[in-house]
């Protein structure tokens, strides 16, 4: 894509974002707000204490609804009140341990939420533009050492996958049944894998555990130090996300496809490594177990997306190589402890202008 396109896109455009509040979705609110957008934002609360969101100030860049992506009636409502240009659906309950403490609460979120949305827009009048964010979890996992393909099996072991593929099978039967033929609504879905970056604070993710603790000079202790996942900053799919709203919006050819957004590293490395590679940046990190916990529910060991199709049709690639992501990760946390959490909003933004220098100098042909 031709350089200048988002600004392009995006700029005065009316932009509805879930689950604003959450780490993704307030990168993803700033960004968009940097690009001219304006943006709206449906979430059910703030997620965590810190924040991204919060320690951003985001709320003033943001017009913010308090509704539950349950609530479909409050959903509807709000979609057809706003009539957005760009939807991002990213409101979910992404946490893997938290779906075993909660599976109704996460099928509920995540599947029935994305059909709620859906619903919603059966019966639009108006142009939109959607992107639905599920997971690279989606895939019935085989523990393949090749990465999946958007055309493998769906499936999910835990209620979380699970939750994940049931959104799919929705969203697929919604696209054939009432979206199939050309109509005001263009919907694509993005796929990502394990996101790291300033900003996280959910609990049962190794980098906010890591963060937290070297703050506190404790050490951290590894629940799965040989799991495999493609890590890659929290940028890199908003990146492809933003390039599949454009792709959609220019035409019709990726009406309903799914695309894999991970990095494409040389390799894919394990928790261990990558507490490793933080712990050169931040001397503070250091681990005290790594030994796999036999006490923790299934997780998935080895993990990977297969990029081609997202570098085939929408020319995009990953950025910033895993030593680029953990230093610009830990650069954002050590900012704030150092700062005491003050202009954080400044720093993100110049996060988010790094980023798109580096695709830019790379050349990269998506670059924004």
């Amino acid at each position: 894509m031709k350089k200048g396109n988002a600004l392009q896109v995006f700029n005065s455009a009316r932009v509805l974002i879930t689950g604003h509040t959450g780490f993704k979705g307030s990168w993803l609110s700033l960004w968009m707000s940097e690009l001219g957008a304006e943006v709206y934002g449906l979430s059910k609360s703030v997620p965590t204490t810190p924040s991204h969101y919060e320690c951003t100030n985001i709320k003033e860049r943001v017009k913010n609804s308090r509704i539950d992506i349950c609530d479909f009636e409050s959903v509807k409502s709000y979609v057809n009140k706003v009539k957005p240009d760009f939807i991002f659906h990213l409101a979910a309950q992404p946490i893997v341990i938290s779906s075993y403490k909660d599976p109704i609460g996460t099928f509920n979120t995540n599947t029935i939420g994305t059909i709620n949305l859906l619903e919603s827009l059966r019966s639009i009048d108006f142009n939109c533009v959607a992107v639905l964010i599920t997971s690279d979890k989606c895939y019935e996992n085989q523990e393949w050492v090749w990465g999946y393909k958007e055309t493998d099996r769906l499936g999910g072991a835990d209620p979380y996958s699970a939750s994940k593929a049931a959104a799919e099978i929705a969203i697929n039967c919604y696209v054939k049944s009432f979206f199939a033929h050309k109509g005001p609504l263009k919907l694509g879905i993005g796929r990502a894998g394990n996101v790291i970056g300033g900003g996280d604070w959910a609990e049962n993710r190794i980098v906010p555990d890591c963060m937290r603790a070297a703050s506190q000079n404790k050490p951290i202790s590894l629940r799965n130090p040989n799991s495999t996942r493609p890590w890659q900053h929290v940028l890199e799919p908003l990146s492809g996300y933003i390039n599949l709203a454009i792709d959609l919006q220019i035409r019709d050819k990726c009406h309903g496809a799914a695309f894999n957004f991970a990095a494409l590293h040389k390799k894919n490395y394990t928790v261990k490594e990558l507490v490793e590679k933080m712990s050169s940046s931040w001397e503070d990190i250091k681990s005290i177990n790594n030994e796999i916990s036999i006490n923790s529910p299934y997780e998935s060991q080895n993990l990977q997306l297969n990029c081609d199709k997202a570098r085939s049709i929408l020319n995009w690639n990953s950025v910033w190589d895993l030593q680029e992501t953990v230093e610009n990760t830990v650069r954002w946390y050590k900012y704030f402890y150092e700062s005491n959490g003050k202009d954080m909003q400044r720093f993100s933004i110049e996060q988010i202008a790094n980023y798109v220098k580096s695709a830019n100098e790379k050349s990269l042909a998506w670059s924004l």
